[in-house]
């Protein structure tokens, strides 16, 4: 299989642009698309919680192998254990809760656009780095087609 590659440039600027909309979303000004009552505020809390939780779980599991970049690290093995068991990028699901629970909380059309933009851009980071994934790993197409992209049991490749 030919072997697929991003440019570090590329790879890196994805990164960049992700880190830049999860601060946009923790400062966007505030809205009132909702009121922030103790429930919406719990939910919200438990949301940033749960994505947190699920982040350092799949960077343990990654463990020498983990990167911010979608570039994978040379020698590295393919992980299907633990949280990867369930999806396929983790620490994009955990950015995602987070995404939410920020966007929840600031109940505005400005986190809404923001927590948009982000997981379109972390959906683009996670296709690219699955092209390099599959033709480094030859398991991956059927690792990928038992589990999800980025929420478990979505998005599972075709055989």
């Amino acid at each position: 299989m030919a072997r697929e590659s991003v440019h570090p440039a590329l790879a890196w600027g994805l990164v960049g642009a992700q880190f830049v909309l999860l601060i946009a979303l923790g400062f966007a000004p505030r809205g009132d698309l909702w009121a922030r009552t103790p429930l919406v505020v719990g939910i919200a809390l438990a949301l940033v919680g749960a994505g947190v939780v699920v982040g350092v779980a799949a960077g343990i599991t990654l463990g020498r192998a983990l990167t911010p970049s979608p570039i994978p690290r040379e020698g590295s093995q393919l992980v299907t254990a633990g949280v990867y068991r369930l999806v396929r990028h983790p620490l994009y699901s955990g950015l995602v809760l987070l995404g939410a629970g920020l966007f929840i909380i600031g109940a505005s059309w400005w986190h809404a656009a923001l927590f948009v933009a982000l997981f379109v851009l972390l959906s683009v980071k996670a296709r690219l780095e699955e092209r390099m994934l599959a033709a480094r790993f030859p398991e991956y197409t059927d690792y990928a087609s038992r589990t999800g992209r980025i929420v478990p049991g979505v998005r599972r490749l075709r055989g």
